[in-house]
């Protein structure tokens, strides 16, 4: 794990540092208070004061030098009473910060220096005590440091997987995009094979036939044209499909409603269209609605053909947008289909409902209800 500080601290880092300042201090104030009745020289205990001020002023770069701080801290308590709450933020900065056997290397530092500030201290309280307090309260400090960085660690390895993860469903989605668009360059592979053999066809036929009469030779130039023409529109989607970005392939939008209704109505349907729906609608909210409105006109034409359909589209922001479409149910009309079954989990995805079925008076409903947030 990285231990050297950024160039900037965050709000939290900032947070922390002021506490583990301001609780180095206290305890050295106490600390120094305690250590006035020990039997040294009075300048001793000047500097004890100094040093021990000083030392909790470089708590502001410990993330940046833990190893280093906390060997001076440990040089300084052979005598300094009071960088004993600095010394102690640091041995935690090593353990969270540094590995298991550097906390270990600094801890046995620490040690060495206990002994040393056993002689020169001459505290009254027995030696037996003083070490046992200060081994608890090292041990204490190391292992909720290691915990510290167990944890970070641990999240780190879950950010990592996370982030894995996701650019594995990215790679996933690429590769669906890029077979999806072979096969597409095939079946156009094929649609302009069977064009373009018609064209040889009757362009041979006109090679070969110089009797034929101008009625057959107007004929056959018309389906040369019309096949030639329709092979060039076939071209230029294919290539339009295969030249746009992974992930920016031309998507229908809600404002193409009345364009698709258009359509249908070209085709021979009679389609009858409320529409009452104005607002910004969310893209994918809007996009779905496109798609429930294209398979039910679809299913119209497939099961119904020539009969009357009935299209509503209305919603505010905040109530929702409803779609719903209305035709009469074919013989063969059962509302099973795998078109049917993709709209109900489109409709899921943007969490919204889809219902399908035949009514009491001998019709065919779809309904959706889907989001618009205010």
């Amino acid at each position: 794990m990285a231990g050297s500080e950024g160039p900037r601290r965050s709000a939290r880092d900032w947070a922390v540092d002021s506490l583990s300042f301001l609780v180095a201090i206290l305890i050295s104030l106490v600390g120094f208070d305690s250590g006035r009745r020990d039997p040294v020289p009075g300048w001793l205990l000047d500097l004890d004061f100094l040093v021990g001020i000083a030392l909790c002023l470089t708590l502001w770069f410990r993330r940046r030098w833990p190893v280093q701080l906390a060997i001076v801290g440990a040089v300084v308590s052979t005598f300094s009473d009071s960088a004993a709450g600095a010394t102690l933020m640091l041995i935690i900065t090593v353990a969270i910060y540094r590995s298991f056997r550097t906390t270990l290397a600094v801890f046995g530092v620490n040690l060495v220096s206990l002994i040393i500030y056993i002689q020169v201290r001459d505290k009254p309280e027995p030696v037996e005590v003083t070490v046992i307090v200060a081994l608890l309260i090292y041990l204490a400090l190391a292992g909720w440091g290691l915990y510290l960085r167990s944890r970070r660690q641990l999240l780190q390895t879950l950010r990592d997987r996370a982030d894995r993860a996701e650019a594995m469903a990215l790679l996933q989605v690429e590769r669906g995009q890029l077979r999806a668009r072979e096969e597409i360059a095939r079946e156009m592979h094929d649609v302009l094979g069977h064009r373009l053999s018609l064209l040889s066809v009757h362009a041979g036929a006109l090679a070969y036939r110089p009797d034929a009469t101008s009625q057959e030779v107007a004929g056959a130039a018309e389906i040369i044209r019309a096949s030639a023409h329709q092979a060039l529109q076939d071209l230029r989607e294919v290539i339009g499909v295969l030249r746009a970005p992974v992930g920016e392939l031309p998507q229908p939008a809600f404002a193409d409603l009345p364009a698709l209704v258009d359509d249908a109505r070209q085709a021979g349907l009679p389609v009858e269209l409320e529409f009452d729906a104005v607002g910004n609608l969310p893209e994918h909210v809007g996009r779905t609605a496109y798609r429930i409105v294209q398979e039910g006109l679809t299913n119209a034409l497939k099961h119904a053909p020539g009969e009357p359909v009935r299209v509503k589209v209305a919603g505010t922001p905040g109530s929702g947008l409803t779609v719903e479409l209305h035709n009469p149910a074919g013989q063969s009309r059962r509302g099973d289909g795998q078109g049917l079954i993709g709209l109900s989990e489109r409709a899921q995805l943007v969490d919204g409902r889809l219902e399908h079925g035949r009514t009491p008076e001998g019709e065919f409903r779809l309904a959706a209800w889907l989001p618009w947030p205010a």
